[in-house]
């Protein structure tokens, strides 16, 4: 096959431009070997990657729906970013990223019946005991999302939410967030193990993350389109679906799935991080909404009430 002329100029030109001898390069090729599926995408890596603590055959199951999860979170975090990143962001563009990341979450939500109908549930209450004090609250990745998607105070704890200062500094923002409550004694505010340790390992990671993100979440980079683009109803559309995709089906799917393990004969069992996950998860109680002036006061007012 003859080497295309027009490819070879722009090969030259790419390196010339970072100071590097096209010819070393492609003497380079030489010695490279042909790229396949599985060193591509890390097959056998990605596969020795479960691990699990017990001898529980649908532990595995729990594993890798989890790293499934993970996985599917940096595919939303990476739409996020391309808006977060993007001075002059249109309505076109804003909507096919809003509806690629629903997609995602689209799948995260159907893909539940995988945890609360593919485990035996004896086999869970048994290797879940194994797993504590770890909870999935402790999602790094998930907690960006939240972070990247909306203002600080619509993630600020409900019971302090109206009256919270919006300049507040962030460390007390942080003090206040919704999921604080996954981790804290809900009446005397004491941390548990689980909360400490999530953020001696993250909260000066998400300090940072929320800082950038301030002025460059999804709803502060909505409010700065124009207001044509502002009315347009694909991308409010979009937005909702967004917003009420993961703030109340995809939490409905969760909380549903704990429920079927952890409700068993009328008693609810406590979470692995020790939460009181039915206040801490239920959208009624929270009333988690990324974009609250997209929907009405009623709507607001019933937020995950006719679940």
């Amino acid at each position: 096959m003859k080497l295309n002329p027009y490819i070879t100029k722009q090969l030259k030109e790419k390196y010339d431009k970072i100071d590097q001898d096209l010819d070393v390069h492609l003497e380079g090729l030489l010695h490279s070997k042909p790229i396949n599926y599985w060193d591509y995408i890390k097959t056998d890596a990605l596969l020795n990657l479960q691990i699990p603590r017990t001898v529980f055959p649908d532990e595995m199951v729990f594993i890798m729906y989890h790293q499934v999860n993970e996985l599917l979170f940096k595919m939303v975090l990476t739409e996020i970013e391309q808006i977060a990143n993007t001075s002059t962001v249109d309505a076109n563009m804003f909507t096919e990223k809003i509806m690629r990341i629903s997609r995602y979450f689209d799948v995260l939500t159907s893909s539940f019946s995988i945890m609360k109908d593919g485990m035996n549930v004896d086999q869970y209450n048994d290797f879940r005991t194994t797993l504590t004090p770890a909870s999935g609250f402790q999602s790094a990745q998930y907690r960006k999302i939240e972070f990247a998607s909306t203002e600080l105070i619509n993630l600020i704890d409900k019971r302090f939410r109206d009256d919270f200062d919006k300049n507040s500094s962030y460390e007390n923002a942080f003090e206040h967030l919704y999921w604080q409550a996954a981790g804290k004694d809900y009446k005397t505010g004491e941390k548990t193990f689980t909360l400490s340790d999530f953020e001696d390992r993250y909260k000066d990671e998400f300090l940072r993350f929320t800082k950038f993100y301030k002025n460059n979440n999804l709803w502060s980079k909505f409010k700065e389109l124009p207001k044509t683009d502002q009315s347009n109803k694909e991308l409010i559309d979009a937005m909702r679906h967004y917003d009420y995709t993961v703030n109340i089906k995809w939490v409905m799917a969760h909380y549903t799935t704990a429920n079927h393990y952890l409700n068993i004969n009328g008693k609810t069992a406590e979470a692995t991080g020790g939460s009181e996950w039915v206040k801490y998860m239920h959208p009624k109680y929270q009333k988690r909404i990324f974009f609250p002036e997209l929907w009405t006061d009623k709507e607001i007012e019933d937020w995950g009430q006719n679940i």
